[in-house]
């Protein structure tokens, strides 16, 4: 299912006594923030629309200005608070891309039809990703994200297409 909103960033802590706030950004480019004006933030009733002029990127860092943030104690309120961007205003992907939060709920599917697991994580530590599928009872495999072994991804649909010969070759089984 394709989801209405990405998660960009979470709010650390207040950044000196302007209002300002160090945020710890998720998205692949973090210079993206500079264009974002509008974020939001996930409440029991849905999306709030927040206000936001990022002030500068440095270290790994964004540093914002959030609405309704004109001290150090506005900032203190949304510690630990996701920020969202709206799918309209993500940045494209190239063809054959997809966002991790659209493949997160997939189901691995193999020729003959079978629901082999469900895609609970993307792990990003090296070169290539490597997809965590949850099994009937809970047990996990993981296999890297090749394209010889996941020939196939229809988002919308929440499928993962799976070539089997080529996953006995890469997938790890919790036993």
């Amino acid at each position: 299912m394709l989801t209405p909103y990405f998660c960009i960033g979470e709010v650390l802590r207040p950044q000196g006594v302007r209002g300002e706030a160090k945020v710890r950004p998720f998205a692949q480019d973090p210079e993206d923030f500079k264009r974002w004006k509008t974020l939001y933030l996930k409440e029991s009733g849905g999306w709030r629309p927040i206000g936001s002029r990022c002030s500068r990127v440095h270290d790994g860092f964004v540093y914002l200005t959030l609405e309704g943030c004109a001290a150090p104690e506005d900032v203190d309120k949304l510690r630990g608070a996701e920020l969202y961007i709206d799918r309209a205003h993500a940045s494209p992907l190239p063809e054959g891309m997809y966002y991790i939060s659209d493949l997160l709920g997939c189901a691995a599917v193999d020729e003959a039809g079978e629901t082999l697991g469900i895609l609970k994580d993307v792990l990003q530590h090296g070169p290539t990703d490597v997809y965590v599928f949850e099994r009937k009872g809970g047990k996990t495999w993981m296999a890297p994200a090749l394209p010889e072994a996941f020939p196939e991804k229809d988002v919308e649909a929440g499928i993962i297409r799976v070539n089997s010969e080529r996953l006995k070759e890469v997938a790890v089984y919790e036993d």
